[in-house]
């Protein structure tokens, strides 16, 4: 402390220290900070004015808050893990049982729990092999079979119909979407004739509109993996065949996908989730996935093994949130799926039972306001 030059001043309300240099504390207990009531922190009654930088918790909102030169603004502190829970949604596919076809229906359940979906609303028309990507407040479809190049959106967190965002640059199915909260990006996909596509498209998530160019794969293919942290898109495996690259994709920029390594063994009609650091994804190929793989999204490198799932199979839902990967439907071919699994994303280990969909159902897709890119 012998080189630290200490003032005492005048502040709002009391005499106060101000200390010229670094301040470090050791306690492992706890510092409480200045508090009070919205009009409280706009005192100026000394002719004193707020410094930028200035923190303080509101009592009034019960949200710490920040001074950045002409306003206070609230400092984001609300986690879908805490919140009473990362809301997850399973949306459309091709469905077996009750009767062969093709549904319109949302389902939701709660990420941090378990039991059966329940339902949430309706899609804009009945759809299958979609790619999807959310925010924490909306969740969006990308294109579906049939050539489609509508993007739809829920409010995730209000059950409702889904409502039309825009278009995609290409009519296609087997889009894989990632995002962070701001962007979606939208990759890969066919045409239901058998051209395959390496486009990247993006939107911003809080507007509405038609995509724009963001650049190319580094391989044309579809039914790609995809998930990834809030900086990184990371695209896993993929058809035709059993491509076996992972690219990825800075989700702020714009360019062209960047190699990262290899799967396990290639594959498409797979689903991944992540955390903020960890992506874990289906493995195999168009027949029955073997088990489960898992890389390291901030390094490059190959995907090494992680666990296996309750039953083989491919073209599931896949949704998470920071800590916990949900699984939902699959084709075993020629068996179709209705259950829900789901693992800890921190640590190895087998998948194990959630709970059930409505349906036995394929080609189905899966979102949250709570997954790792957020």
């Amino acid at each position: 402390m012998a080189n630290l030059k200490v003032n005492t001043v005048s502040g709002i309300g009391t005499e106060g220290t101000v200390f010229d240099g670094g301040l470090k504390f050791r306690s492992k207990n706890y510092l409480t900070l200045p508090k009070g009531t919205t009009t409280e922190r706009t005192a100026t009654s000394s002719g004193i004015s707020t410094e930028t930088g200035s923190i303080r918790y509101n009592t009034d909102s019960n949200k710490m808050e920040c001074y950045i030169g002409d306003k206070w603004m609230i400092v984001a502190t609300s986690s879908p893990n805490l919140d009473g829970g990362a809301r997850g949604l399973i949306l459309g596919g091709q469905h077996s049982s009750p009767g062969p076809g093709v549904t319109n229906v949302i389902e939701k359940i709660t990420i941090s729990t378990a039991g059966n979906g329940t339902d949430f609303g309706d899609l804009l028309a009945n759809s299958r092999d979609m790619g999807s990507a959310a925010s924490r407040t909306r969740g969006l479809t990308l294109g579906r079979a049939n050539n489609s190049d509508v993007i739809s959106f829920v409010t995730i967190a209000q059950e409702g119909n889904a409502i039309d965002f825009g278009n995609l640059t290409t009519g296609r199915r087997g889009g894989e979407g990632v995002s962070n909260q701001t962007r979606a990006v939208c990759v890969g996909g066919n045409n239901d004739g058998g051209t395959h596509y390496n486009i990247i498209d993006f939107v911003t998530i809080a507007s509405t509109g038609n995509a724009l160019d963001f650049g190319d794969l580094t391989t044309t293919k579809n039914r790609t993996s995809g998930a990834g942290s809030p900086t990184r898109g990371i695209f896993y495996g993929g058809a035709p065949g059993v491509a076996n690259n992972i690219d990825f994709i800075t989700i702020a920029t714009t360019g062209n996908a960047q190699d990262f390594g290899d799967t396990l063994g290639g594959g498409g009609a797979m689903a991944a989730v992540s955390s903020s650091t960890r992506l874990v994804s289906g493995e195999g190929s168009l027949t029955p996935v073997y088990g489960l793989g898992k890389i390291e999204i901030a390094t490059l490198g190959n995907s090494v093994k992680f666990g296996d799932m309750l039953s083989n199979k491919f073209s599931f839902a896949a949704c998470s949130d920071s800590i916990r990967g949900v699984f939902a439907g699959g084709d075993g071919s020629p068996a179709q799926f209705n259950t829900i699994e789901y693992f800890n994303i921190s640590t190895e280990g087998n998948l194990v039972d959630f709970g059930d969909i409505s349906f036995q159902n394929q080609q189905v897709t899966g979102l949250s306001n709570g997954h790792g890119g957020l």
